[in-house]
């Protein structure tokens, strides 16, 4: 056996949720060993697609213009259809070149531009797993293990220890970590060590994601499409476009209760399949993989137990039809990440990760509810106008936004929202108008000359984000908090003149702040505490508040 190694925080899992988590833990200057049981990355496409609110996150990280370049061919995919086959569909459609742009416009992108500063994109998992893998391995603090197996764990006083099996060469491994992640999917073994039970609808639909390729190219050209529902006697299923030329998933539905067995599903039977719900008997199809799922509405119970916690398909499973699987669990990780660099570093109690389970429990159950209400009986994608008209309400959601923690690393308003109603609709909707709990509004501002957005410079540490008419007030009071309390706390100011130029007078409307006011912004970018106004004596409140949120 290897001679035994440590680790801040081990991660089980390196999938796109774990691979993310390895990113934020090194961005922020904790080490990491990461395992993941498998050879390599994801080789089925399954997500296809990141929200706004998760492109900013890897914006930090200056992997969005890869992550977007990756996602290109799938530009042009929109709208969702249904039909007895592909070409009965599709086939009638007009065809309308340039239809798309260069950064897969949708409808709505201008109003994301009012609040963030990049949309979302899609771009398939597997593609992007790549790039968070490379960018892992390029973190000095990063260890990442694939073909690698935890085994055993068991959890003590001061942390935990697991046993490793490196998969190709038999040998075993000891780790010593104070704090675990599990990330190992929806079959976790890591929650099912820890006795975490599961609650919700269960499973909606038995499904066979089909990866094939077939060269569609010139039968899609200029009338591209998301999703196809095919329905007919022989064959039910959802076609999702991959590539629009010569890769694509057919989720093929069955029923086991009427001895439809998984194994009955060769790939010369599903080739035939596939044939049938395209309309094309004499099309060349290559089925390059099959993958039993089930279209699943289930949540853990909690997300923390002792020194480990969950994320990802291990803490909550979704049908993939709002596109919240993958982002929910990167947005999870986002949220821990912070809160085990502050307890690591001693700057917070360790009651700091209790408030992990708190704010982000109550997000993952909203978007399995949502999700799971997006299925048809069959746990195929809803295509009945009465399901799509539900996604209306729920946009700001599918978009990252529109969630308010509430917990103990927040400290609520104590003035009227009502005073404070900013001009910009959409982030008022949204709740992206400076309330704690949200994330920070984002303006575009000047900084040294160049132009930035507010979200670039709360992405590390704390920061307070000071109107610039009591910036000097703030800046003195953060010093000496700081010093007290040993913790990292910068100051920009904002205005005409601040170190943040505001050239569109926007924040102070935009925060709901005074002349005089700031708020405090968390690593992971959420408002923890907003001050109107100064309020004296200021540092005592300062320092009361960062306890607070710190848990000290």
């Amino acid at each position: 056996m290897d001679k035994p190694v440590t680790a801040p925080v081990l991660i089980v899992g390196g999938g796109i949720v774990g691979l993310s988590a390895s990113l934020f833990l090194s961005h922020l200057g904790i080490r990491s060993l990461l395992v993941e049981r498998h050879p390599g990355t994801s080789i089925h496409p399954r997500s296809r697609g990141f929200n706004a609110r998760i492109m900013e996150i890897y914006r930090n990280l200056g992997l969005d213009e890869e992550i977007r370049a990756a996602g290109a061919d799938l530009n042009l995919s929109k709208g969702f259809y249904r039909g007895s086959t592909l070409v009965d569909v599709i086939g009638p459609r007009k065809r309308k070149p340039g239809a798309g742009d260069a950064r897969g416009g949708k409808p709505g992108d201008g109003l994301i531009a009012m609040i963030s500063p990049v949309i979302g994109t899609r771009a398939t998992q597997q593609l992007v797993e790549p790039i968070l893998l490379n960018a892992a391995r390029a973190q000095s603090l990063a260890d990442v293990r694939f073909y690698t197996e935890c085994v055993h764990f068991h959890q003590h006083e001061d942390g935990l220890t697991a046993e490793l099996l490196d998969r190709e060469s038999g040998e075993k491994s000891i780790v010593h970590a104070q704090y675990m992640l599990g990330v190992d999917g929806a079959n976790s073994q890591v929650r099912q060590s820890l006795g975490i039970p599961m609650t919700g609808k269960g499973v909606l639909g038995h499904l066979i994601n089909i990866l094939f390729e077939a060269d569609l190219r010139d039968f899609v050209r200029d009338r591209e499409f998301s999703l196809c529902q095919v329905a007919r006697p022989e064959v039910r299923g959802l076609f999702t476009s991959i590539n629009n030329s010569n890769r694509w998933v057919f989720h093929l539905y069955y029923d086991p209760t009427k001895g439809d067995g998984v194994e009955l599903y060769t790939k010369d039977r599903c080739t035939e399949l596939v044939k049938l719900a395209l309309g094309m008997p004499e099309i060349h199809v290559s089925v390059i993989s099959i993958l039993p799922w089930q279209s699943t509405v289930r949540v853990a119970e909690t997300l923390q137990k002792g020194r480990v916690f969950l994320a990802g398909d291990a803490a909550h499973q979704m049908p993939p039809w709002r596109g919240q699987g993958a982002t929910t669990g990167i947005a999870d990780v986002h949220n821990l990440a912070w809160k085990l660099g502050a307890v690591l570093k001693g700057e917070a109690d360790p009651a700091l990760l209790q408030t992990y389970n708190r704010e982000r429990l109550p997000v993952g159950r909203l978007a399995a509810d949502m999700s799971g209400a997006a299925a048809d009986e069959y746990g195929l994608f809803d295509m009945n106008w009465s399901a799509i008209l539900k996604l209306i309400p729920m946009a700001g959601i599918m978009l990252g936004y529109g969630l308010r923690y509430a917990s103990a690393a927040v400290v609520p308003d104590d003035v009227s929202q009502l005073l404070r109603i900013p001009w910009n609709i959409p982030a008022w909707f949204l709740d992206l108008n400076g309330r704690p709990g949200t994330r920070l509004p984002h303006v575009w501002v000047h900084r040294h000359g160049q132009r930035i957005s507010t979200l670039d410079v709360c992405d590390k540490d704390f920061v307070i984000l000071a109107a610039e008419g009591g910036g000097d007030t703030w800046r003195k009071a953060a010093e000496k908090t700081a010093d007290s309390l040993n913790i990292t706390l910068s100051v920009y100011t904002i205005g005409p003149s601040g170190d943040l130029v505001d050239v569109d007078y926007r924040w102070l409307y935009l925060a709901g702040l005074s002349a005089t006011g700031a708020l405090l912004i968390r690593p992971d970018g959420f408002v923890a505490w907003r001050a109107y106004a100064l309020t004296e004596p200021l540092t005592t409140h300062l320092s009361q508040v960062m306890r607070r949120v710190l848990c000290r």
